[in-house]
């Protein structure tokens, strides 16, 4: 059975940093590449970034490119989004899943797995 399960989401203010976590088992993290999305209130859901299994390639949302790093320690099934200065926009529930990768843009079908999500909050 595949399951993603994110943690590390919080309420923190404007500027500040979290990391969230992707934890996959059920399939082989070596050959699947990993996405982050995330959904505000209102919202449609958006990704975020995502980064290829073993070649390197990675994608970002424009409006967090220099501030958020997505990584990936396959030996322990993680997937990582570093997220620095926080803006109130970004905000949402973030949520991981398996999909295509490439440097311009991202793929899914109704054949990946996604997360349940973890909620970031970000208010002074």
């Amino acid at each position: 059975q595949v399951q993603l399960v994110e943690s590390g989401g919080g309420s923190v203010q404007p500027g500040e940093s979290l990391t969230l976590s992707c934890a996959v088992s059920g399939l082989n993290l070596d050959l699947r590449a990993i996405g982050w999305f995330r959904q505000a209130p209102g919202k449609e859901r958006e990704g975020v970034s995502c980064k290829s299994p073993t070649d390197g390639i990675t994608w970002y949302h424009d409006s967090v490119k220099g501030r958020f790093t997505i990584s990936r320690d396959n030996a322990k099934n993680l997937v990582y989004l570093h997220m620095n200065n926080l803006q109130p926009d970004d905000a949402g529930v973030y949520t991981c899943a398996t999909v295509l990768c490439r440097s311009n843009a991202y793929y899914y079908s109704p054949h990946d797995y996604w997360g349940q999500g973890t909620q970031v909050t970000v208010s002074a």
